[in-house]
C-alpha cells in the first residue's frame, strides 16, 4: 500500500513545549501560515515528565495574559531550601549563601504536562492542525538532501515485521520547513544532528536521568511552593546526582533524584538510588504517611551551550530538548524550550513572508545569540562540567561562580570549561568497581520497577516489532555481560532488560520487555557500545502521564 501524503507550511515534530510554542508564535505572527504538530503520545502532554519549577519569563513573551487565560501556573514559589545530605543527617544552605541558579522566586512550582495540554488548547485555537498519536518515524528528503517532511510509523505491523489485518501504511507529511522538537534524544534529532555534522567541532552532549514520582501527602505537612534541593547522599564524591522536592497545590507533593549518565560504577541504579533517597530523614518528612499517585522517569540534557549542535540544516530546525537547551544548573528547561520554539518560528515566518522553502534558517540561531536565553546558558556554561572533576569541586565552583563572582558584579565567569568524553564512555569494569546491595523494597515508601511502571500508566502492543533495536545482537552477552555485569538491568527505570537463563543456569540472553519502556532513552545513552538503537514504536503508545 503506496502512502499518502499531506502538505503544510510548517510541520512540527513533537507537541512539548517548545513545539507548542513554535506553533503558537507562528499563527500569532500570520493567522494564514499552515501548521501541523504531531506528538508520539496519545495526547498533549501524555509523554511529558519533569520536576518542574518553571520561570515564567517566556510563557509571558509568548501569551502575555496566561494568567487571565487560566494557564496551569498556580503556586507560586514560597521557599527554597538547598539541602546537604550526609547518610542520617542534612545541613541547611543559609538564604544568604544560596547560588543564584537556586533562587526560585518568582518562578511557580507546577505539571508540564498540565502546562503542555493548556498551550496545546491555545494552539488549536489559533488553528493549528494537532495529530496526537502520531509518531515521526522517518525523515523525507527531496533530490538536494534538504528535509521536507516526515513520515508516521505504518500501523498494525506484526513481530515479525509483516502487515497484521489492521495494518494501516504511515502518511508523508511534507512542509515547507520542519522544526523537530522531540525533547532530548530526539529520535529524528539525533540522525539530522550525524547527517549534516551539526555537532561538528562541539563539546560531546551529557546527559542525567531523571526518576520521578507524585504523591499525594498529609495536609498538616502541605507547604505549598517549597522547594527543596539536595547534594551529597547518596551519591559519592565522584558521582555527579541530587534531589528534588515540590510542594504543588492540594497537598500534592513532586519529587525524584537526577543522576548524571556519565557515571562510572556499572552496579548503580538510577531507580534504586532514588527509592533510597526517599527514605532520608530529610525527605521521608515530607512524604510520610502519603500515597504515590504515579511515576515515571526520562532523561534530560545537561545544556551546556558548549554542547549546543548548529540548530538548522537545509528544510529545518532543532529546538527546545532536541537541541539541548535545558540550563542544567537552574534545573529548568520549559523557558528555554518555549523561548527557543519562538525563536525558530519567527525565522519560519519571515521566510516564509519571504516566499522561500527549503533552505537553512540563518535567523533563527542569530536571533537566539543576541537573546536573554544565550546570555543565561552562557553564565551557567561551566556548572556540569566541574561537576566532572569531583563533588567537592563543583560544589566549590558553583559557589564561586554564581555566589562570590555576582557579589563582585561579574554576572559571567571569564573562564570556559569544555567537555570531551561522552557518557557512554564513562563505565569502568564491573571488577574494578564495588557492587551495591540495595534494599528490599517495603511497598510504603519504596517500591519495585514493575509496580512503578504499572503507575505510569505504559501500554505497548504485545505484537508488534521491538522498538529497542540491537545492531549487534551478540554484544549484550559478549561485551555487556562480559566486562559490565549487564549494565542494562540496572540503568534502565522501568525493567525492560533482563538477563534470563536456562535451568542450569548458562546459557545467558538479553530478554528485552519493551511493553514495559517508558521512552527516557537512557539505554540510547548510556549503553557502552551504543548497540541499542531506540526507534519510535506505533503512536499513541508509551506512558500515559497525567499530572507530570
Amino acid at each position: 500500500m503506496e502512502r499518502e501524503s499531506m502538505e503544510f507550511d510548517v510541520l512540527i515534530v513533537g507537541g512539548g513545549p517548545a513545539g507548542l510554542a513554535a506553533a503558537i508564535r507562528l499563527k500569532q505572527i500570520n493567522a494564514d501560515i499552515n501548521v501541523c504538530l504531531i506528538e508520539k503520545g496519545s495526547e498533549i502532554g501524555a509523554h511529558i515528565l519533569s520536576g518542574a519549577v518553571m520561570d515564567p519569563r517566556a510563557i509571558t513573551e509568548l501569551i502575555p495574559d496566561w494568567k487571565e487565560q487560566g494557564a496551569p501556573l498556580n503556586q507560586p514559589v514560597t521557599g527554597d531550601d538547598l539541602l546537604l545530605l550526609s547518610e542520617t543527617g542534612a545541613t541547611r544552605t543559609p538564604d544568604w549563601l544560596v547560588p543564584r541558579n537556586f533562587h526560585n522566586y518568582g518562578c511557580y512550582v507546577i505539571s508540564l504536562g498540565q502546562v503542555a495540554r493548556w498551550l496545546g488548547q491555545q494552539a488549536e485555537a489559533l488553528g493549528v492542525e494537532i495529530y496526537p498519536g502520531f509518531a515521526g518515524a522517518e525523515i523525507l528528503y527531496d533530490d538536494k538532501g534538504a528535509v521536507r517532511g516526515v513520515a508516521t510509523g505504518d500501523m498494525g505491523v506484526g513481530k515479525d515485521g509483516q502487515p497484521t489485518d489492521a495494518y494501516a501504511p504511515g502518511m508523508e507529511l511534507l512542509a515547507k520547513y520542519t522544526i523537530f522538537a522531540e525533547g532530548a534524544r530526539g529520535h529524528l534529532g539525533k540522525q539530522l544532528i550525524a547527517k549534516y555534522k551539526l555537532d561538528a567541532g562541539k563539546d560531546p552532549q551529557t546527559y542525567a536521568i531523571g526518576v520521578k514520582e507524585l504523591w499525594e501527602i498529609d495536609p498538616a505537612k502541605a507547604k505549598p511552593g517549597l522547594v527543596v534541593h539536595t547534594a551529597g547522599w547518596p551519591m559519592d564524591s565522584d558521582t555527579f546526582g541530587g534531589g528534588f522536592l515540590y510542594h504543588l497545590e492540594d497537598n500534592k507533593v513532586t519529587l525524584g533524584f537526577v543522576l548524571g549518565l556519565d557515571y562510572k560504577n556499572p552496579w548503580l541504579s538510577p531507580f534504586e538510588e532514588m527509592q533510597r533517597w526517599k527514605k532520608h530523614p530529610a525527605i521521608l518528612v515530607h512524604i510520610e504517611g502519603g500515597k504515590r499517585l504515579s511515576y515515571g522517569a526520562r532523561a534530560i540534557n545537561n545544556g551546556t551551550p558548549q554542547a549546543l549542535p548548529k540548530t538548522v540544516f537545509p528544510g529545518g530546525a532543532l529546538v527546545g530538548c532536541d537541541a539541548g537547551y535545558l540550563n542544567a544548573a537552574r534545573i529548568k528547561g520549559s523557558h528555554a524550550a518555549i523561548k527557543s520554539g519562538m525563536l525558530c518560528a519567527e525565522a519560519v515566518a519571515d521566510a516564509l513572508t519571504a516566499g522561500r522553502a527549503g533552505d537553512e534558517l540563518a535567523a533563527y540561531p542569530e536571533t537566539f545569540e543576541k537573546s536573554w536565553l544565550k546570555e543565561e546558558l552562557h553564565q551557567y556554561r561551566n556548572f556540569k562540567l566541574w561537576f566532572k572533576k569531583g563533588g567537592l569541586i563543583g560544589q566549590l565552583m558553583t559557589g564561586i561562580e554564581h555566589w562570590f563572582l555576582p557579589k563582585l558584579g561579574i554576572k559571567s565567569p571569564p573562564w570556559t570549561l569544555h567537555g570531551t568524553k561522552p557518557d557512554h564512555l564513562s563505565l569502568l569494569p564491573a571488577a574494578q568497581c564495588a557492587k551495591i546491595d540495595y534494599p528490599k523494597p517495603d511497598g510504603v515508601i519504596t517500591f519495585d520497577r514493575l509496580s512503578s511502571v504499572f503507575m505510569s500508566n505504559t501500554n505497548h502492543e504485545e505484537n508488534e516489532p521491538c522498538h529497542l533495536t540491537l545492531k549487534d545482537a551478540s554484544v549484550p552477552i559478549r561485551i555487556n555481560l562480559e566486562l559490565y555485569d549487564a549494565p542494562e538491568q540496572r540503568y534502565c527505570p522501568a525493567g525492560v532488560y533482563e538477563i534470563v537463563r536456562d535451568a542450569e543456569g548458562n546459557n545467558p540472553r538479553l530478554q528485552i520487555n519493551a511493553q514495559n519502556c517508558v521512552h527516557c532513552k537512557t539505554c540510547d545513552i548510556k549503553d557502552p557500545t551504543q548497540n541499542i538503537n531506540w526507534v519510535v514504536p506505533q503512536g499513541g503508545e508509551g506512558p500515559i502521564y497525567q499530572q507530570m
